[in-house]
């Protein structure tokens, strides 16, 4: 039984999650079909651009992604604090270049004087959007519902472009999150559909490598902040150069089809994360087919589940076997 979207985020766990989105019928919707011969490739930026659009509008930052020809890969971070910090104009003003608003924010926006009553109103109805700015569900929505209306349109058709909606794991520590990143951006190495990390289009990996040459981050990715430390600002807890180095040396594995040894020597991050490169090749090849559901070591899965009320935990002996 498919456990309810409120029942898998808990953001005092953690703010980190992998969401996957999968077109109907697993067809080629977004990508080059290879039975018609037909080309959808050009979908593949629509959602490439929608998301990173949405980033900059939502109290949501983007970790890493892959669009693929027929499922796309997120990981993103959800910045609570910030949405606390937005003054209610702030807000109003996000919401709208998402959706249209009511009447009351309309005329909030345009300066217009409001009543005691109508602030009582008003008051709900910002709390319910500062809510939404931070709702992975809202965000995935946006995304999903936009790529449908355009490829429908495209197509002259109506009816389902996705299976149905996301599917998400919580990623409850840092050994969760470098492994679910490292599995998203890879996605398209594994499928063939690209030789090198840098030769990857509509990946996340693509964007940090085109700007690291400039020895810079991209804007629109949450940025790397480095090793964790007792003041550290926001960002993902690893060094950019470690994490795309990383990257790299499992790719070559990857391709080589073989599940070889990677001397630890050459991969800090792994080191410092305590896996073992025997499980790090599984957990960046199966990740979804290993877990379904929260993903962290045993000690984090204890508070995920107090929180949120659930008796059963599941993927824990997968998460012992590999991340412990």
């Amino acid at each position: 039984m498919a456990i309810a979207r409120k029942r898998q985020v808990s953001l005092v766990d953690t703010k980190y999650y992998h969401c996957i989105s999968r077109c109907v019928r697993r067809a080629f919707l977004c990508g080059e079909d290879r039975f018609t011969g037909k080309s959808f490739e050009h979908r593949r930026g629509w959602v490439e651009d929608k998301l990173l659009s949405l980033a900059k509008v939502f109290c949501i930052d983007v970790c890493a992604y892959a669009v693929m020809s027929n499922h796309t890969h997120l990981v993103l971070y959800v910045d609570d604090k910030k949405a606390e910090r937005l003054n209610d104009k702030a807000i109003i003003i996000r919401w709208h270049k998402l959706c249209k608003g009511t009447v009351l924010t309309n005329k909030y926006i345009q300066g217009e004087k409001i009543s005691d009553a109508e602030r009582f109103f008003l008051d709900k109805t910002i709390t319910e959007y500062r809510e939404r700015l931070t709702s992975i569900s809202w965000f995935m929505r946006q995304l999903n519902e936009d790529i449908a209306r355009k490829a429908n349109k495209e197509d002259g058709c109506t009816g389902r472009f996705w299976e149905g909606r996301f599917k998400s794991h919580a990623l409850l520590d840092e050994a969760a999150i470098a492994a679910c990143m490292a599995y998203v951006d890879l996605n398209p190495i594994r499928a063939k559909m690209a030789n090198t990390p840098e030769e990857s289009a509509h990946t996340s990996v693509q964007k940090r490598i085109e700007s690291a040459k400039d020895g810079k981050q991209p804007k629109q990715l949450l940025r790397f902040a480095g090793m964790p430390r007792q003041h550290m600002p926001k960002g993902l807890p690893f060094e950019l150069k470690s994490y795309l180095e990383l990257v790299e040396l499992t790719g070559r594995c990857l391709r080589e089809d073989k599940r070889g040894h990677i001397e630890e020597a050459n991969l800090p991050l792994l080191a410092r994360i305590n896996i073992s490169p025997e499980n790090w090749l599984k957990l960046t090849t199966h990740f979804t087919r290993v877990f379904h559901g929260a993903v962290g070591r045993p000690s984090s899965h204890a508070g995920y589940c107090e929180n949120l009320n659930r008796k059963r935990r599941s993927n824990l002996s997968n998460c012992e076997k590999l991340l412990a």
